[in-house]
């Protein structure tokens, strides 16, 4: 395991560098756009993710543009749905402070929210409007924060409110971690007052994890507390199909239906 620990660390340093060194020559070559930079994040997501040891299932198809919604279990989700997709992100400020992370969020160009400030609120909707005519999808956590897995949070609904008012297509992602048989998906999910090197460590420690990311269709609602409401409602049912206790009560079922 300490060798598993310290070559997968070493990996994502050279991943890491790597993607540094693809920012640079994007900048030497004049100002990245936002598509330049999702494109640079994308990659990086990828081959950070790879480093660790992260193997992804992308059900569905993820959506060009317009915005894109999912459940928040952990800083690894940004690398899932990055990875999964070009795409920009909303994160809260504190994000942009996070190891690793929060420069890859930065220079990807993440919006940074500030959640106590009405104006910048106001900026970061804004910035969402003018980013929405773009062909790249915008990646939100209404949830507001990454919970342990158990359930899924309701849905804060006053970011919607740039899709809704410009019809845009709203598309949400279900994240599930799945990995080797010694543990659950709690074990790699952080949230509450969980150190951030203490758990990453435990994550590069794995054998194996799979996370499993299925997208649903594009929709248009008519106001933001609906597609919050409808949006979390999908993503639970989208968990709970993937669920491993799930498809073991349907594997149960089908044997007993047989023996019928």
């Amino acid at each position: 395991m300490i060798f598993r620990v310290l070559s997968r660390s070493c990996c994502v340093g050279l991943a890491l560098a790597g993607s540094l060194l693809r920012y640079c020559l994007l900048r030497f070559r004049g100002r990245p756009d936002e598509r330049q930079r999702a494109d640079w994040l994308h990659q990086s997501c990828k081959s950070v993710l790879d480093a660790i040891g992260i193997r992804c299932r992308v059900e569905g198809t993820p959506p060009p543009s317009g915005l894109l919604v999912a459940n928040h279990l952990s800083y690894l989700d940004i690398l899932v749905l990055g990875a999964a997709t070009p795409c920009c992100f909303v994160s809260k400020k504190e994000v942009r402070r996070w190891p690793i992370f929060g420069q890859l969020g930065a220079l990807g160009g993440t919006l940074f929210l500030d959640r106590g400030s009405r104006v910048s609120a106001a900026r970061t909707a804004t910035a969402m409007g003018e980013r929405l005519a773009l062909p790249l999808p915008i990646v939100l956590f209404p949830e507001g924060t990454s919970t342990d897995g158990a359930t899924v949070l309701p849905f804060h609904s006053w970011l919607f409110e740039p899709a809704v008012e410009r019809g845009a297509s709203i598309t949400v992602a279900s994240i599930r971690y799945q990995p080797d048989g010694s543990r659950n998906e709690g074990d790699l999910c952080w949230f509450g007052d969980a150190s951030f090197l203490p758990h990453l460590l435990n994550v590069v420690a794995c054998n194996t994890i799979t996370v499993r990311v299925c997208f649903g269709s594009p929709l248009a609602y008519e106001d933001r507390r609906t597609a919050a409401r409808e949006t979390r409602e999908a993503i639970l049912m989208l968990r709970e199909a993937f669920s491993p206790h799930q498809r073991l009560r349907r594997f149960a079922v089908s044997e007993q239906e047989r023996i019928a």
